[in-house]
């Protein structure tokens, strides 16, 4: 058959944007369709904007201990300003995103597709319809707001950047890294902060001295959290939004956002006439190659529901391009990511959990725990926490986790020697750099407590 093109990418964001040009780069006729802004949640409306602001939080804590190392502060915070100079930012990366698109030949279409078919799409707001040999789904994800009564009154991370005024209290609802990266933003830039969960610790999934250290270090900050309640309804009371919640309680807030999940953007697309299957949570199933039930449609990021971050997105849609257009079939292993999570203690983590890994065998824990070095002149008490875990006997290491100031930064480096199977013995002849943080990793000379038939001893 004859087709418009080699390849049709649904959706311009990381993972897109990624398969798109690498498949026309190994000559196939692309075009990729768009219906809001080219670089997808990460550039427009998550990642970036969200570390940008993070960014702007932590100044409140520079200033802080700025004057124990003799300054002097007085400092003012203009919301419009941040605004203003995020957009800045975000069209520049927009921009470059499209020229990096545009360079190899891929056409950007505006608009929004419909699938009809394993090799076709309609335009929705032209009535084109156009055919590829491939079609790519990479729409991602939308914020997940609760069924409530007065929900519309609620924001989400989509309306957080662009609030018209800072509101002088918000209530976020969820407990996973948007809640707690955002009550970083919103606590740093002053606003009166709460966190409501339905659970009994924040960051479900991560390793537990971690969640206790973040929990500790927002509390800290002034950051209010109220554990196993909900929100039943939402209701305007002037200026303000009235929240009741699931014990019966209701109290007034400046704003409040929802931050309970993400579903994937598969509403709408035609996936079903396609034959298209999905999962039983609603994201679109494929194969560890990004295929789906129907050979000709491929998917990947967060529509797949996979791992919800960018950096597998891209990875997604590069082995896509190898695989289907350069003749090198490369499948992503999912099974060793590292993250990050940009709140205040910030956490980065590669690996098993130590629950994870007590259940695979005997092994060694190894924790320090200490005040950070910047902190040291002024009266401020947190401390970080940098934790090893490996197999027994100074084994394969399974799991770093770190909590405080560089956390991320210092899991990326790690997590290659993660990735290279590294042992203890191998962080041991490693020597260290002092005075930095990342120094303890190299230094634990003894277990702080061992694992045994899955038992702490």
């Amino acid at each position: 058959m004859d087709f418009d093109y080699d390849l049709i990418v649904i959706g311009a964001g990381s993972g897109g944007v990624r398969a798109a040009r690498m498949a026309a780069t190994y000559g196939a006729k692309v075009a990729i369709v768009e219906e809001f802004r080219v670089g997808g949640t990460c550039v427009i409306r998550g990642c970036v904007p969200k570390k940008l602001y993070v960014y702007a939080a932590r100044f409140r804590d520079q200033f802080d201990v700025a004057e124990s190392f003799g300054w002097q502060v007085d400092a003012s915070f203009d919301w419009p300003t941040l605004v203003a100079a995020k957009e800045k930012e975000i069209a520049r990366l927009e921009h470059a995103y499209a020229s990096n698109l545009e360079k190899p030949g891929v056409e950007i279409i505006r608009d929004r597709a419909v699938v009809t078919g394993p090799n076709g799409i309609r335009l929705l707001r032209n009535g084109r319809e156009l055919s590829a040999k491939y079609l790519l789904v990479a729409t991602g994800a939308h914020p997940f707001v609760p069924d409530i009564p007065g929900a519309e009154f609620g924001i989400t991370s989509n309306e957080a950047f662009d609030l018209p005024t800072l509101p002088h209290s918000i209530l976020i609802e969820g407990g996973g890294y948007i809640a707690v990266e955002f009550a970083t933003i919103f606590a740093g830039l002053g606003v009166n902060t709460t966190i409501i969960y339905r659970g009994d610790c924040i960051l479900r999934g991560f390793d537990e001295d971690m969640r206790r250290g973040l929990e500790n270090g927002l509390i800290e900050r002034g950051i209010r959290i109220i554990y196993q309640t909900t929100i039943k309804s939402l209701a305007k009371t002037g200026d303000d939004i009235t929240a009741t919640f699931s014990d019966g309680i209701s109290a007034p807030y400046g704003a409040v956002m929802f931050a309970t999940g993400r579903r994937p953007n598969v509403s709408g697309l035609g996936l079903d006439a396609a034959g298209v299957q999905l999962t039983e949570h609603g994201s679109i199933a494929v194969d560890e190659y990004s295929q789906t039930s129907v050979p000709s449609i491929y998917a990947v990021g967060d529509v797949t529901g996979r791992a919800q971050l960018t950096p597998v997105a891209i990875r997604e849609g590069w082995y896509f391009a190898e695989t289907v257009f350069n003749n090198n079939p490369l499948k992503v292993d999912h099974s060793l990511i590292p993250t990050a999570v940009f709140s205040e203690p910030e956490i980065g983590t590669v690996g098993l959990t130590e629950y994870e890994a007590s259940t695979h065998g005997d092994i060694d824990v190894y924790v320090a725990r200490f005040r950070p070095m910047q902190n040291t002149l002024s009266d401020r008490t947190e401390r970080m926490i940098l934790k090893l875990i490996t197999e027994k006997d100074e084994g394969r290491v399974l799991g770093v986790h770190l909590l405080g100031p560089g956390a991320a930064e210092m899991i990326q480096l790690v997590a290659i020697a993660v990735g290279m199977n590294a042992t203890k013995a191998d962080f041991d002849r490693t020597i260290a750099l002092h005075p930095s943080a990342a120094e303890e990793l190299v230094t634990f000379k003894t277990p702080s407590y061992t694992y045994r038939d899955c038992k702490r001893v």
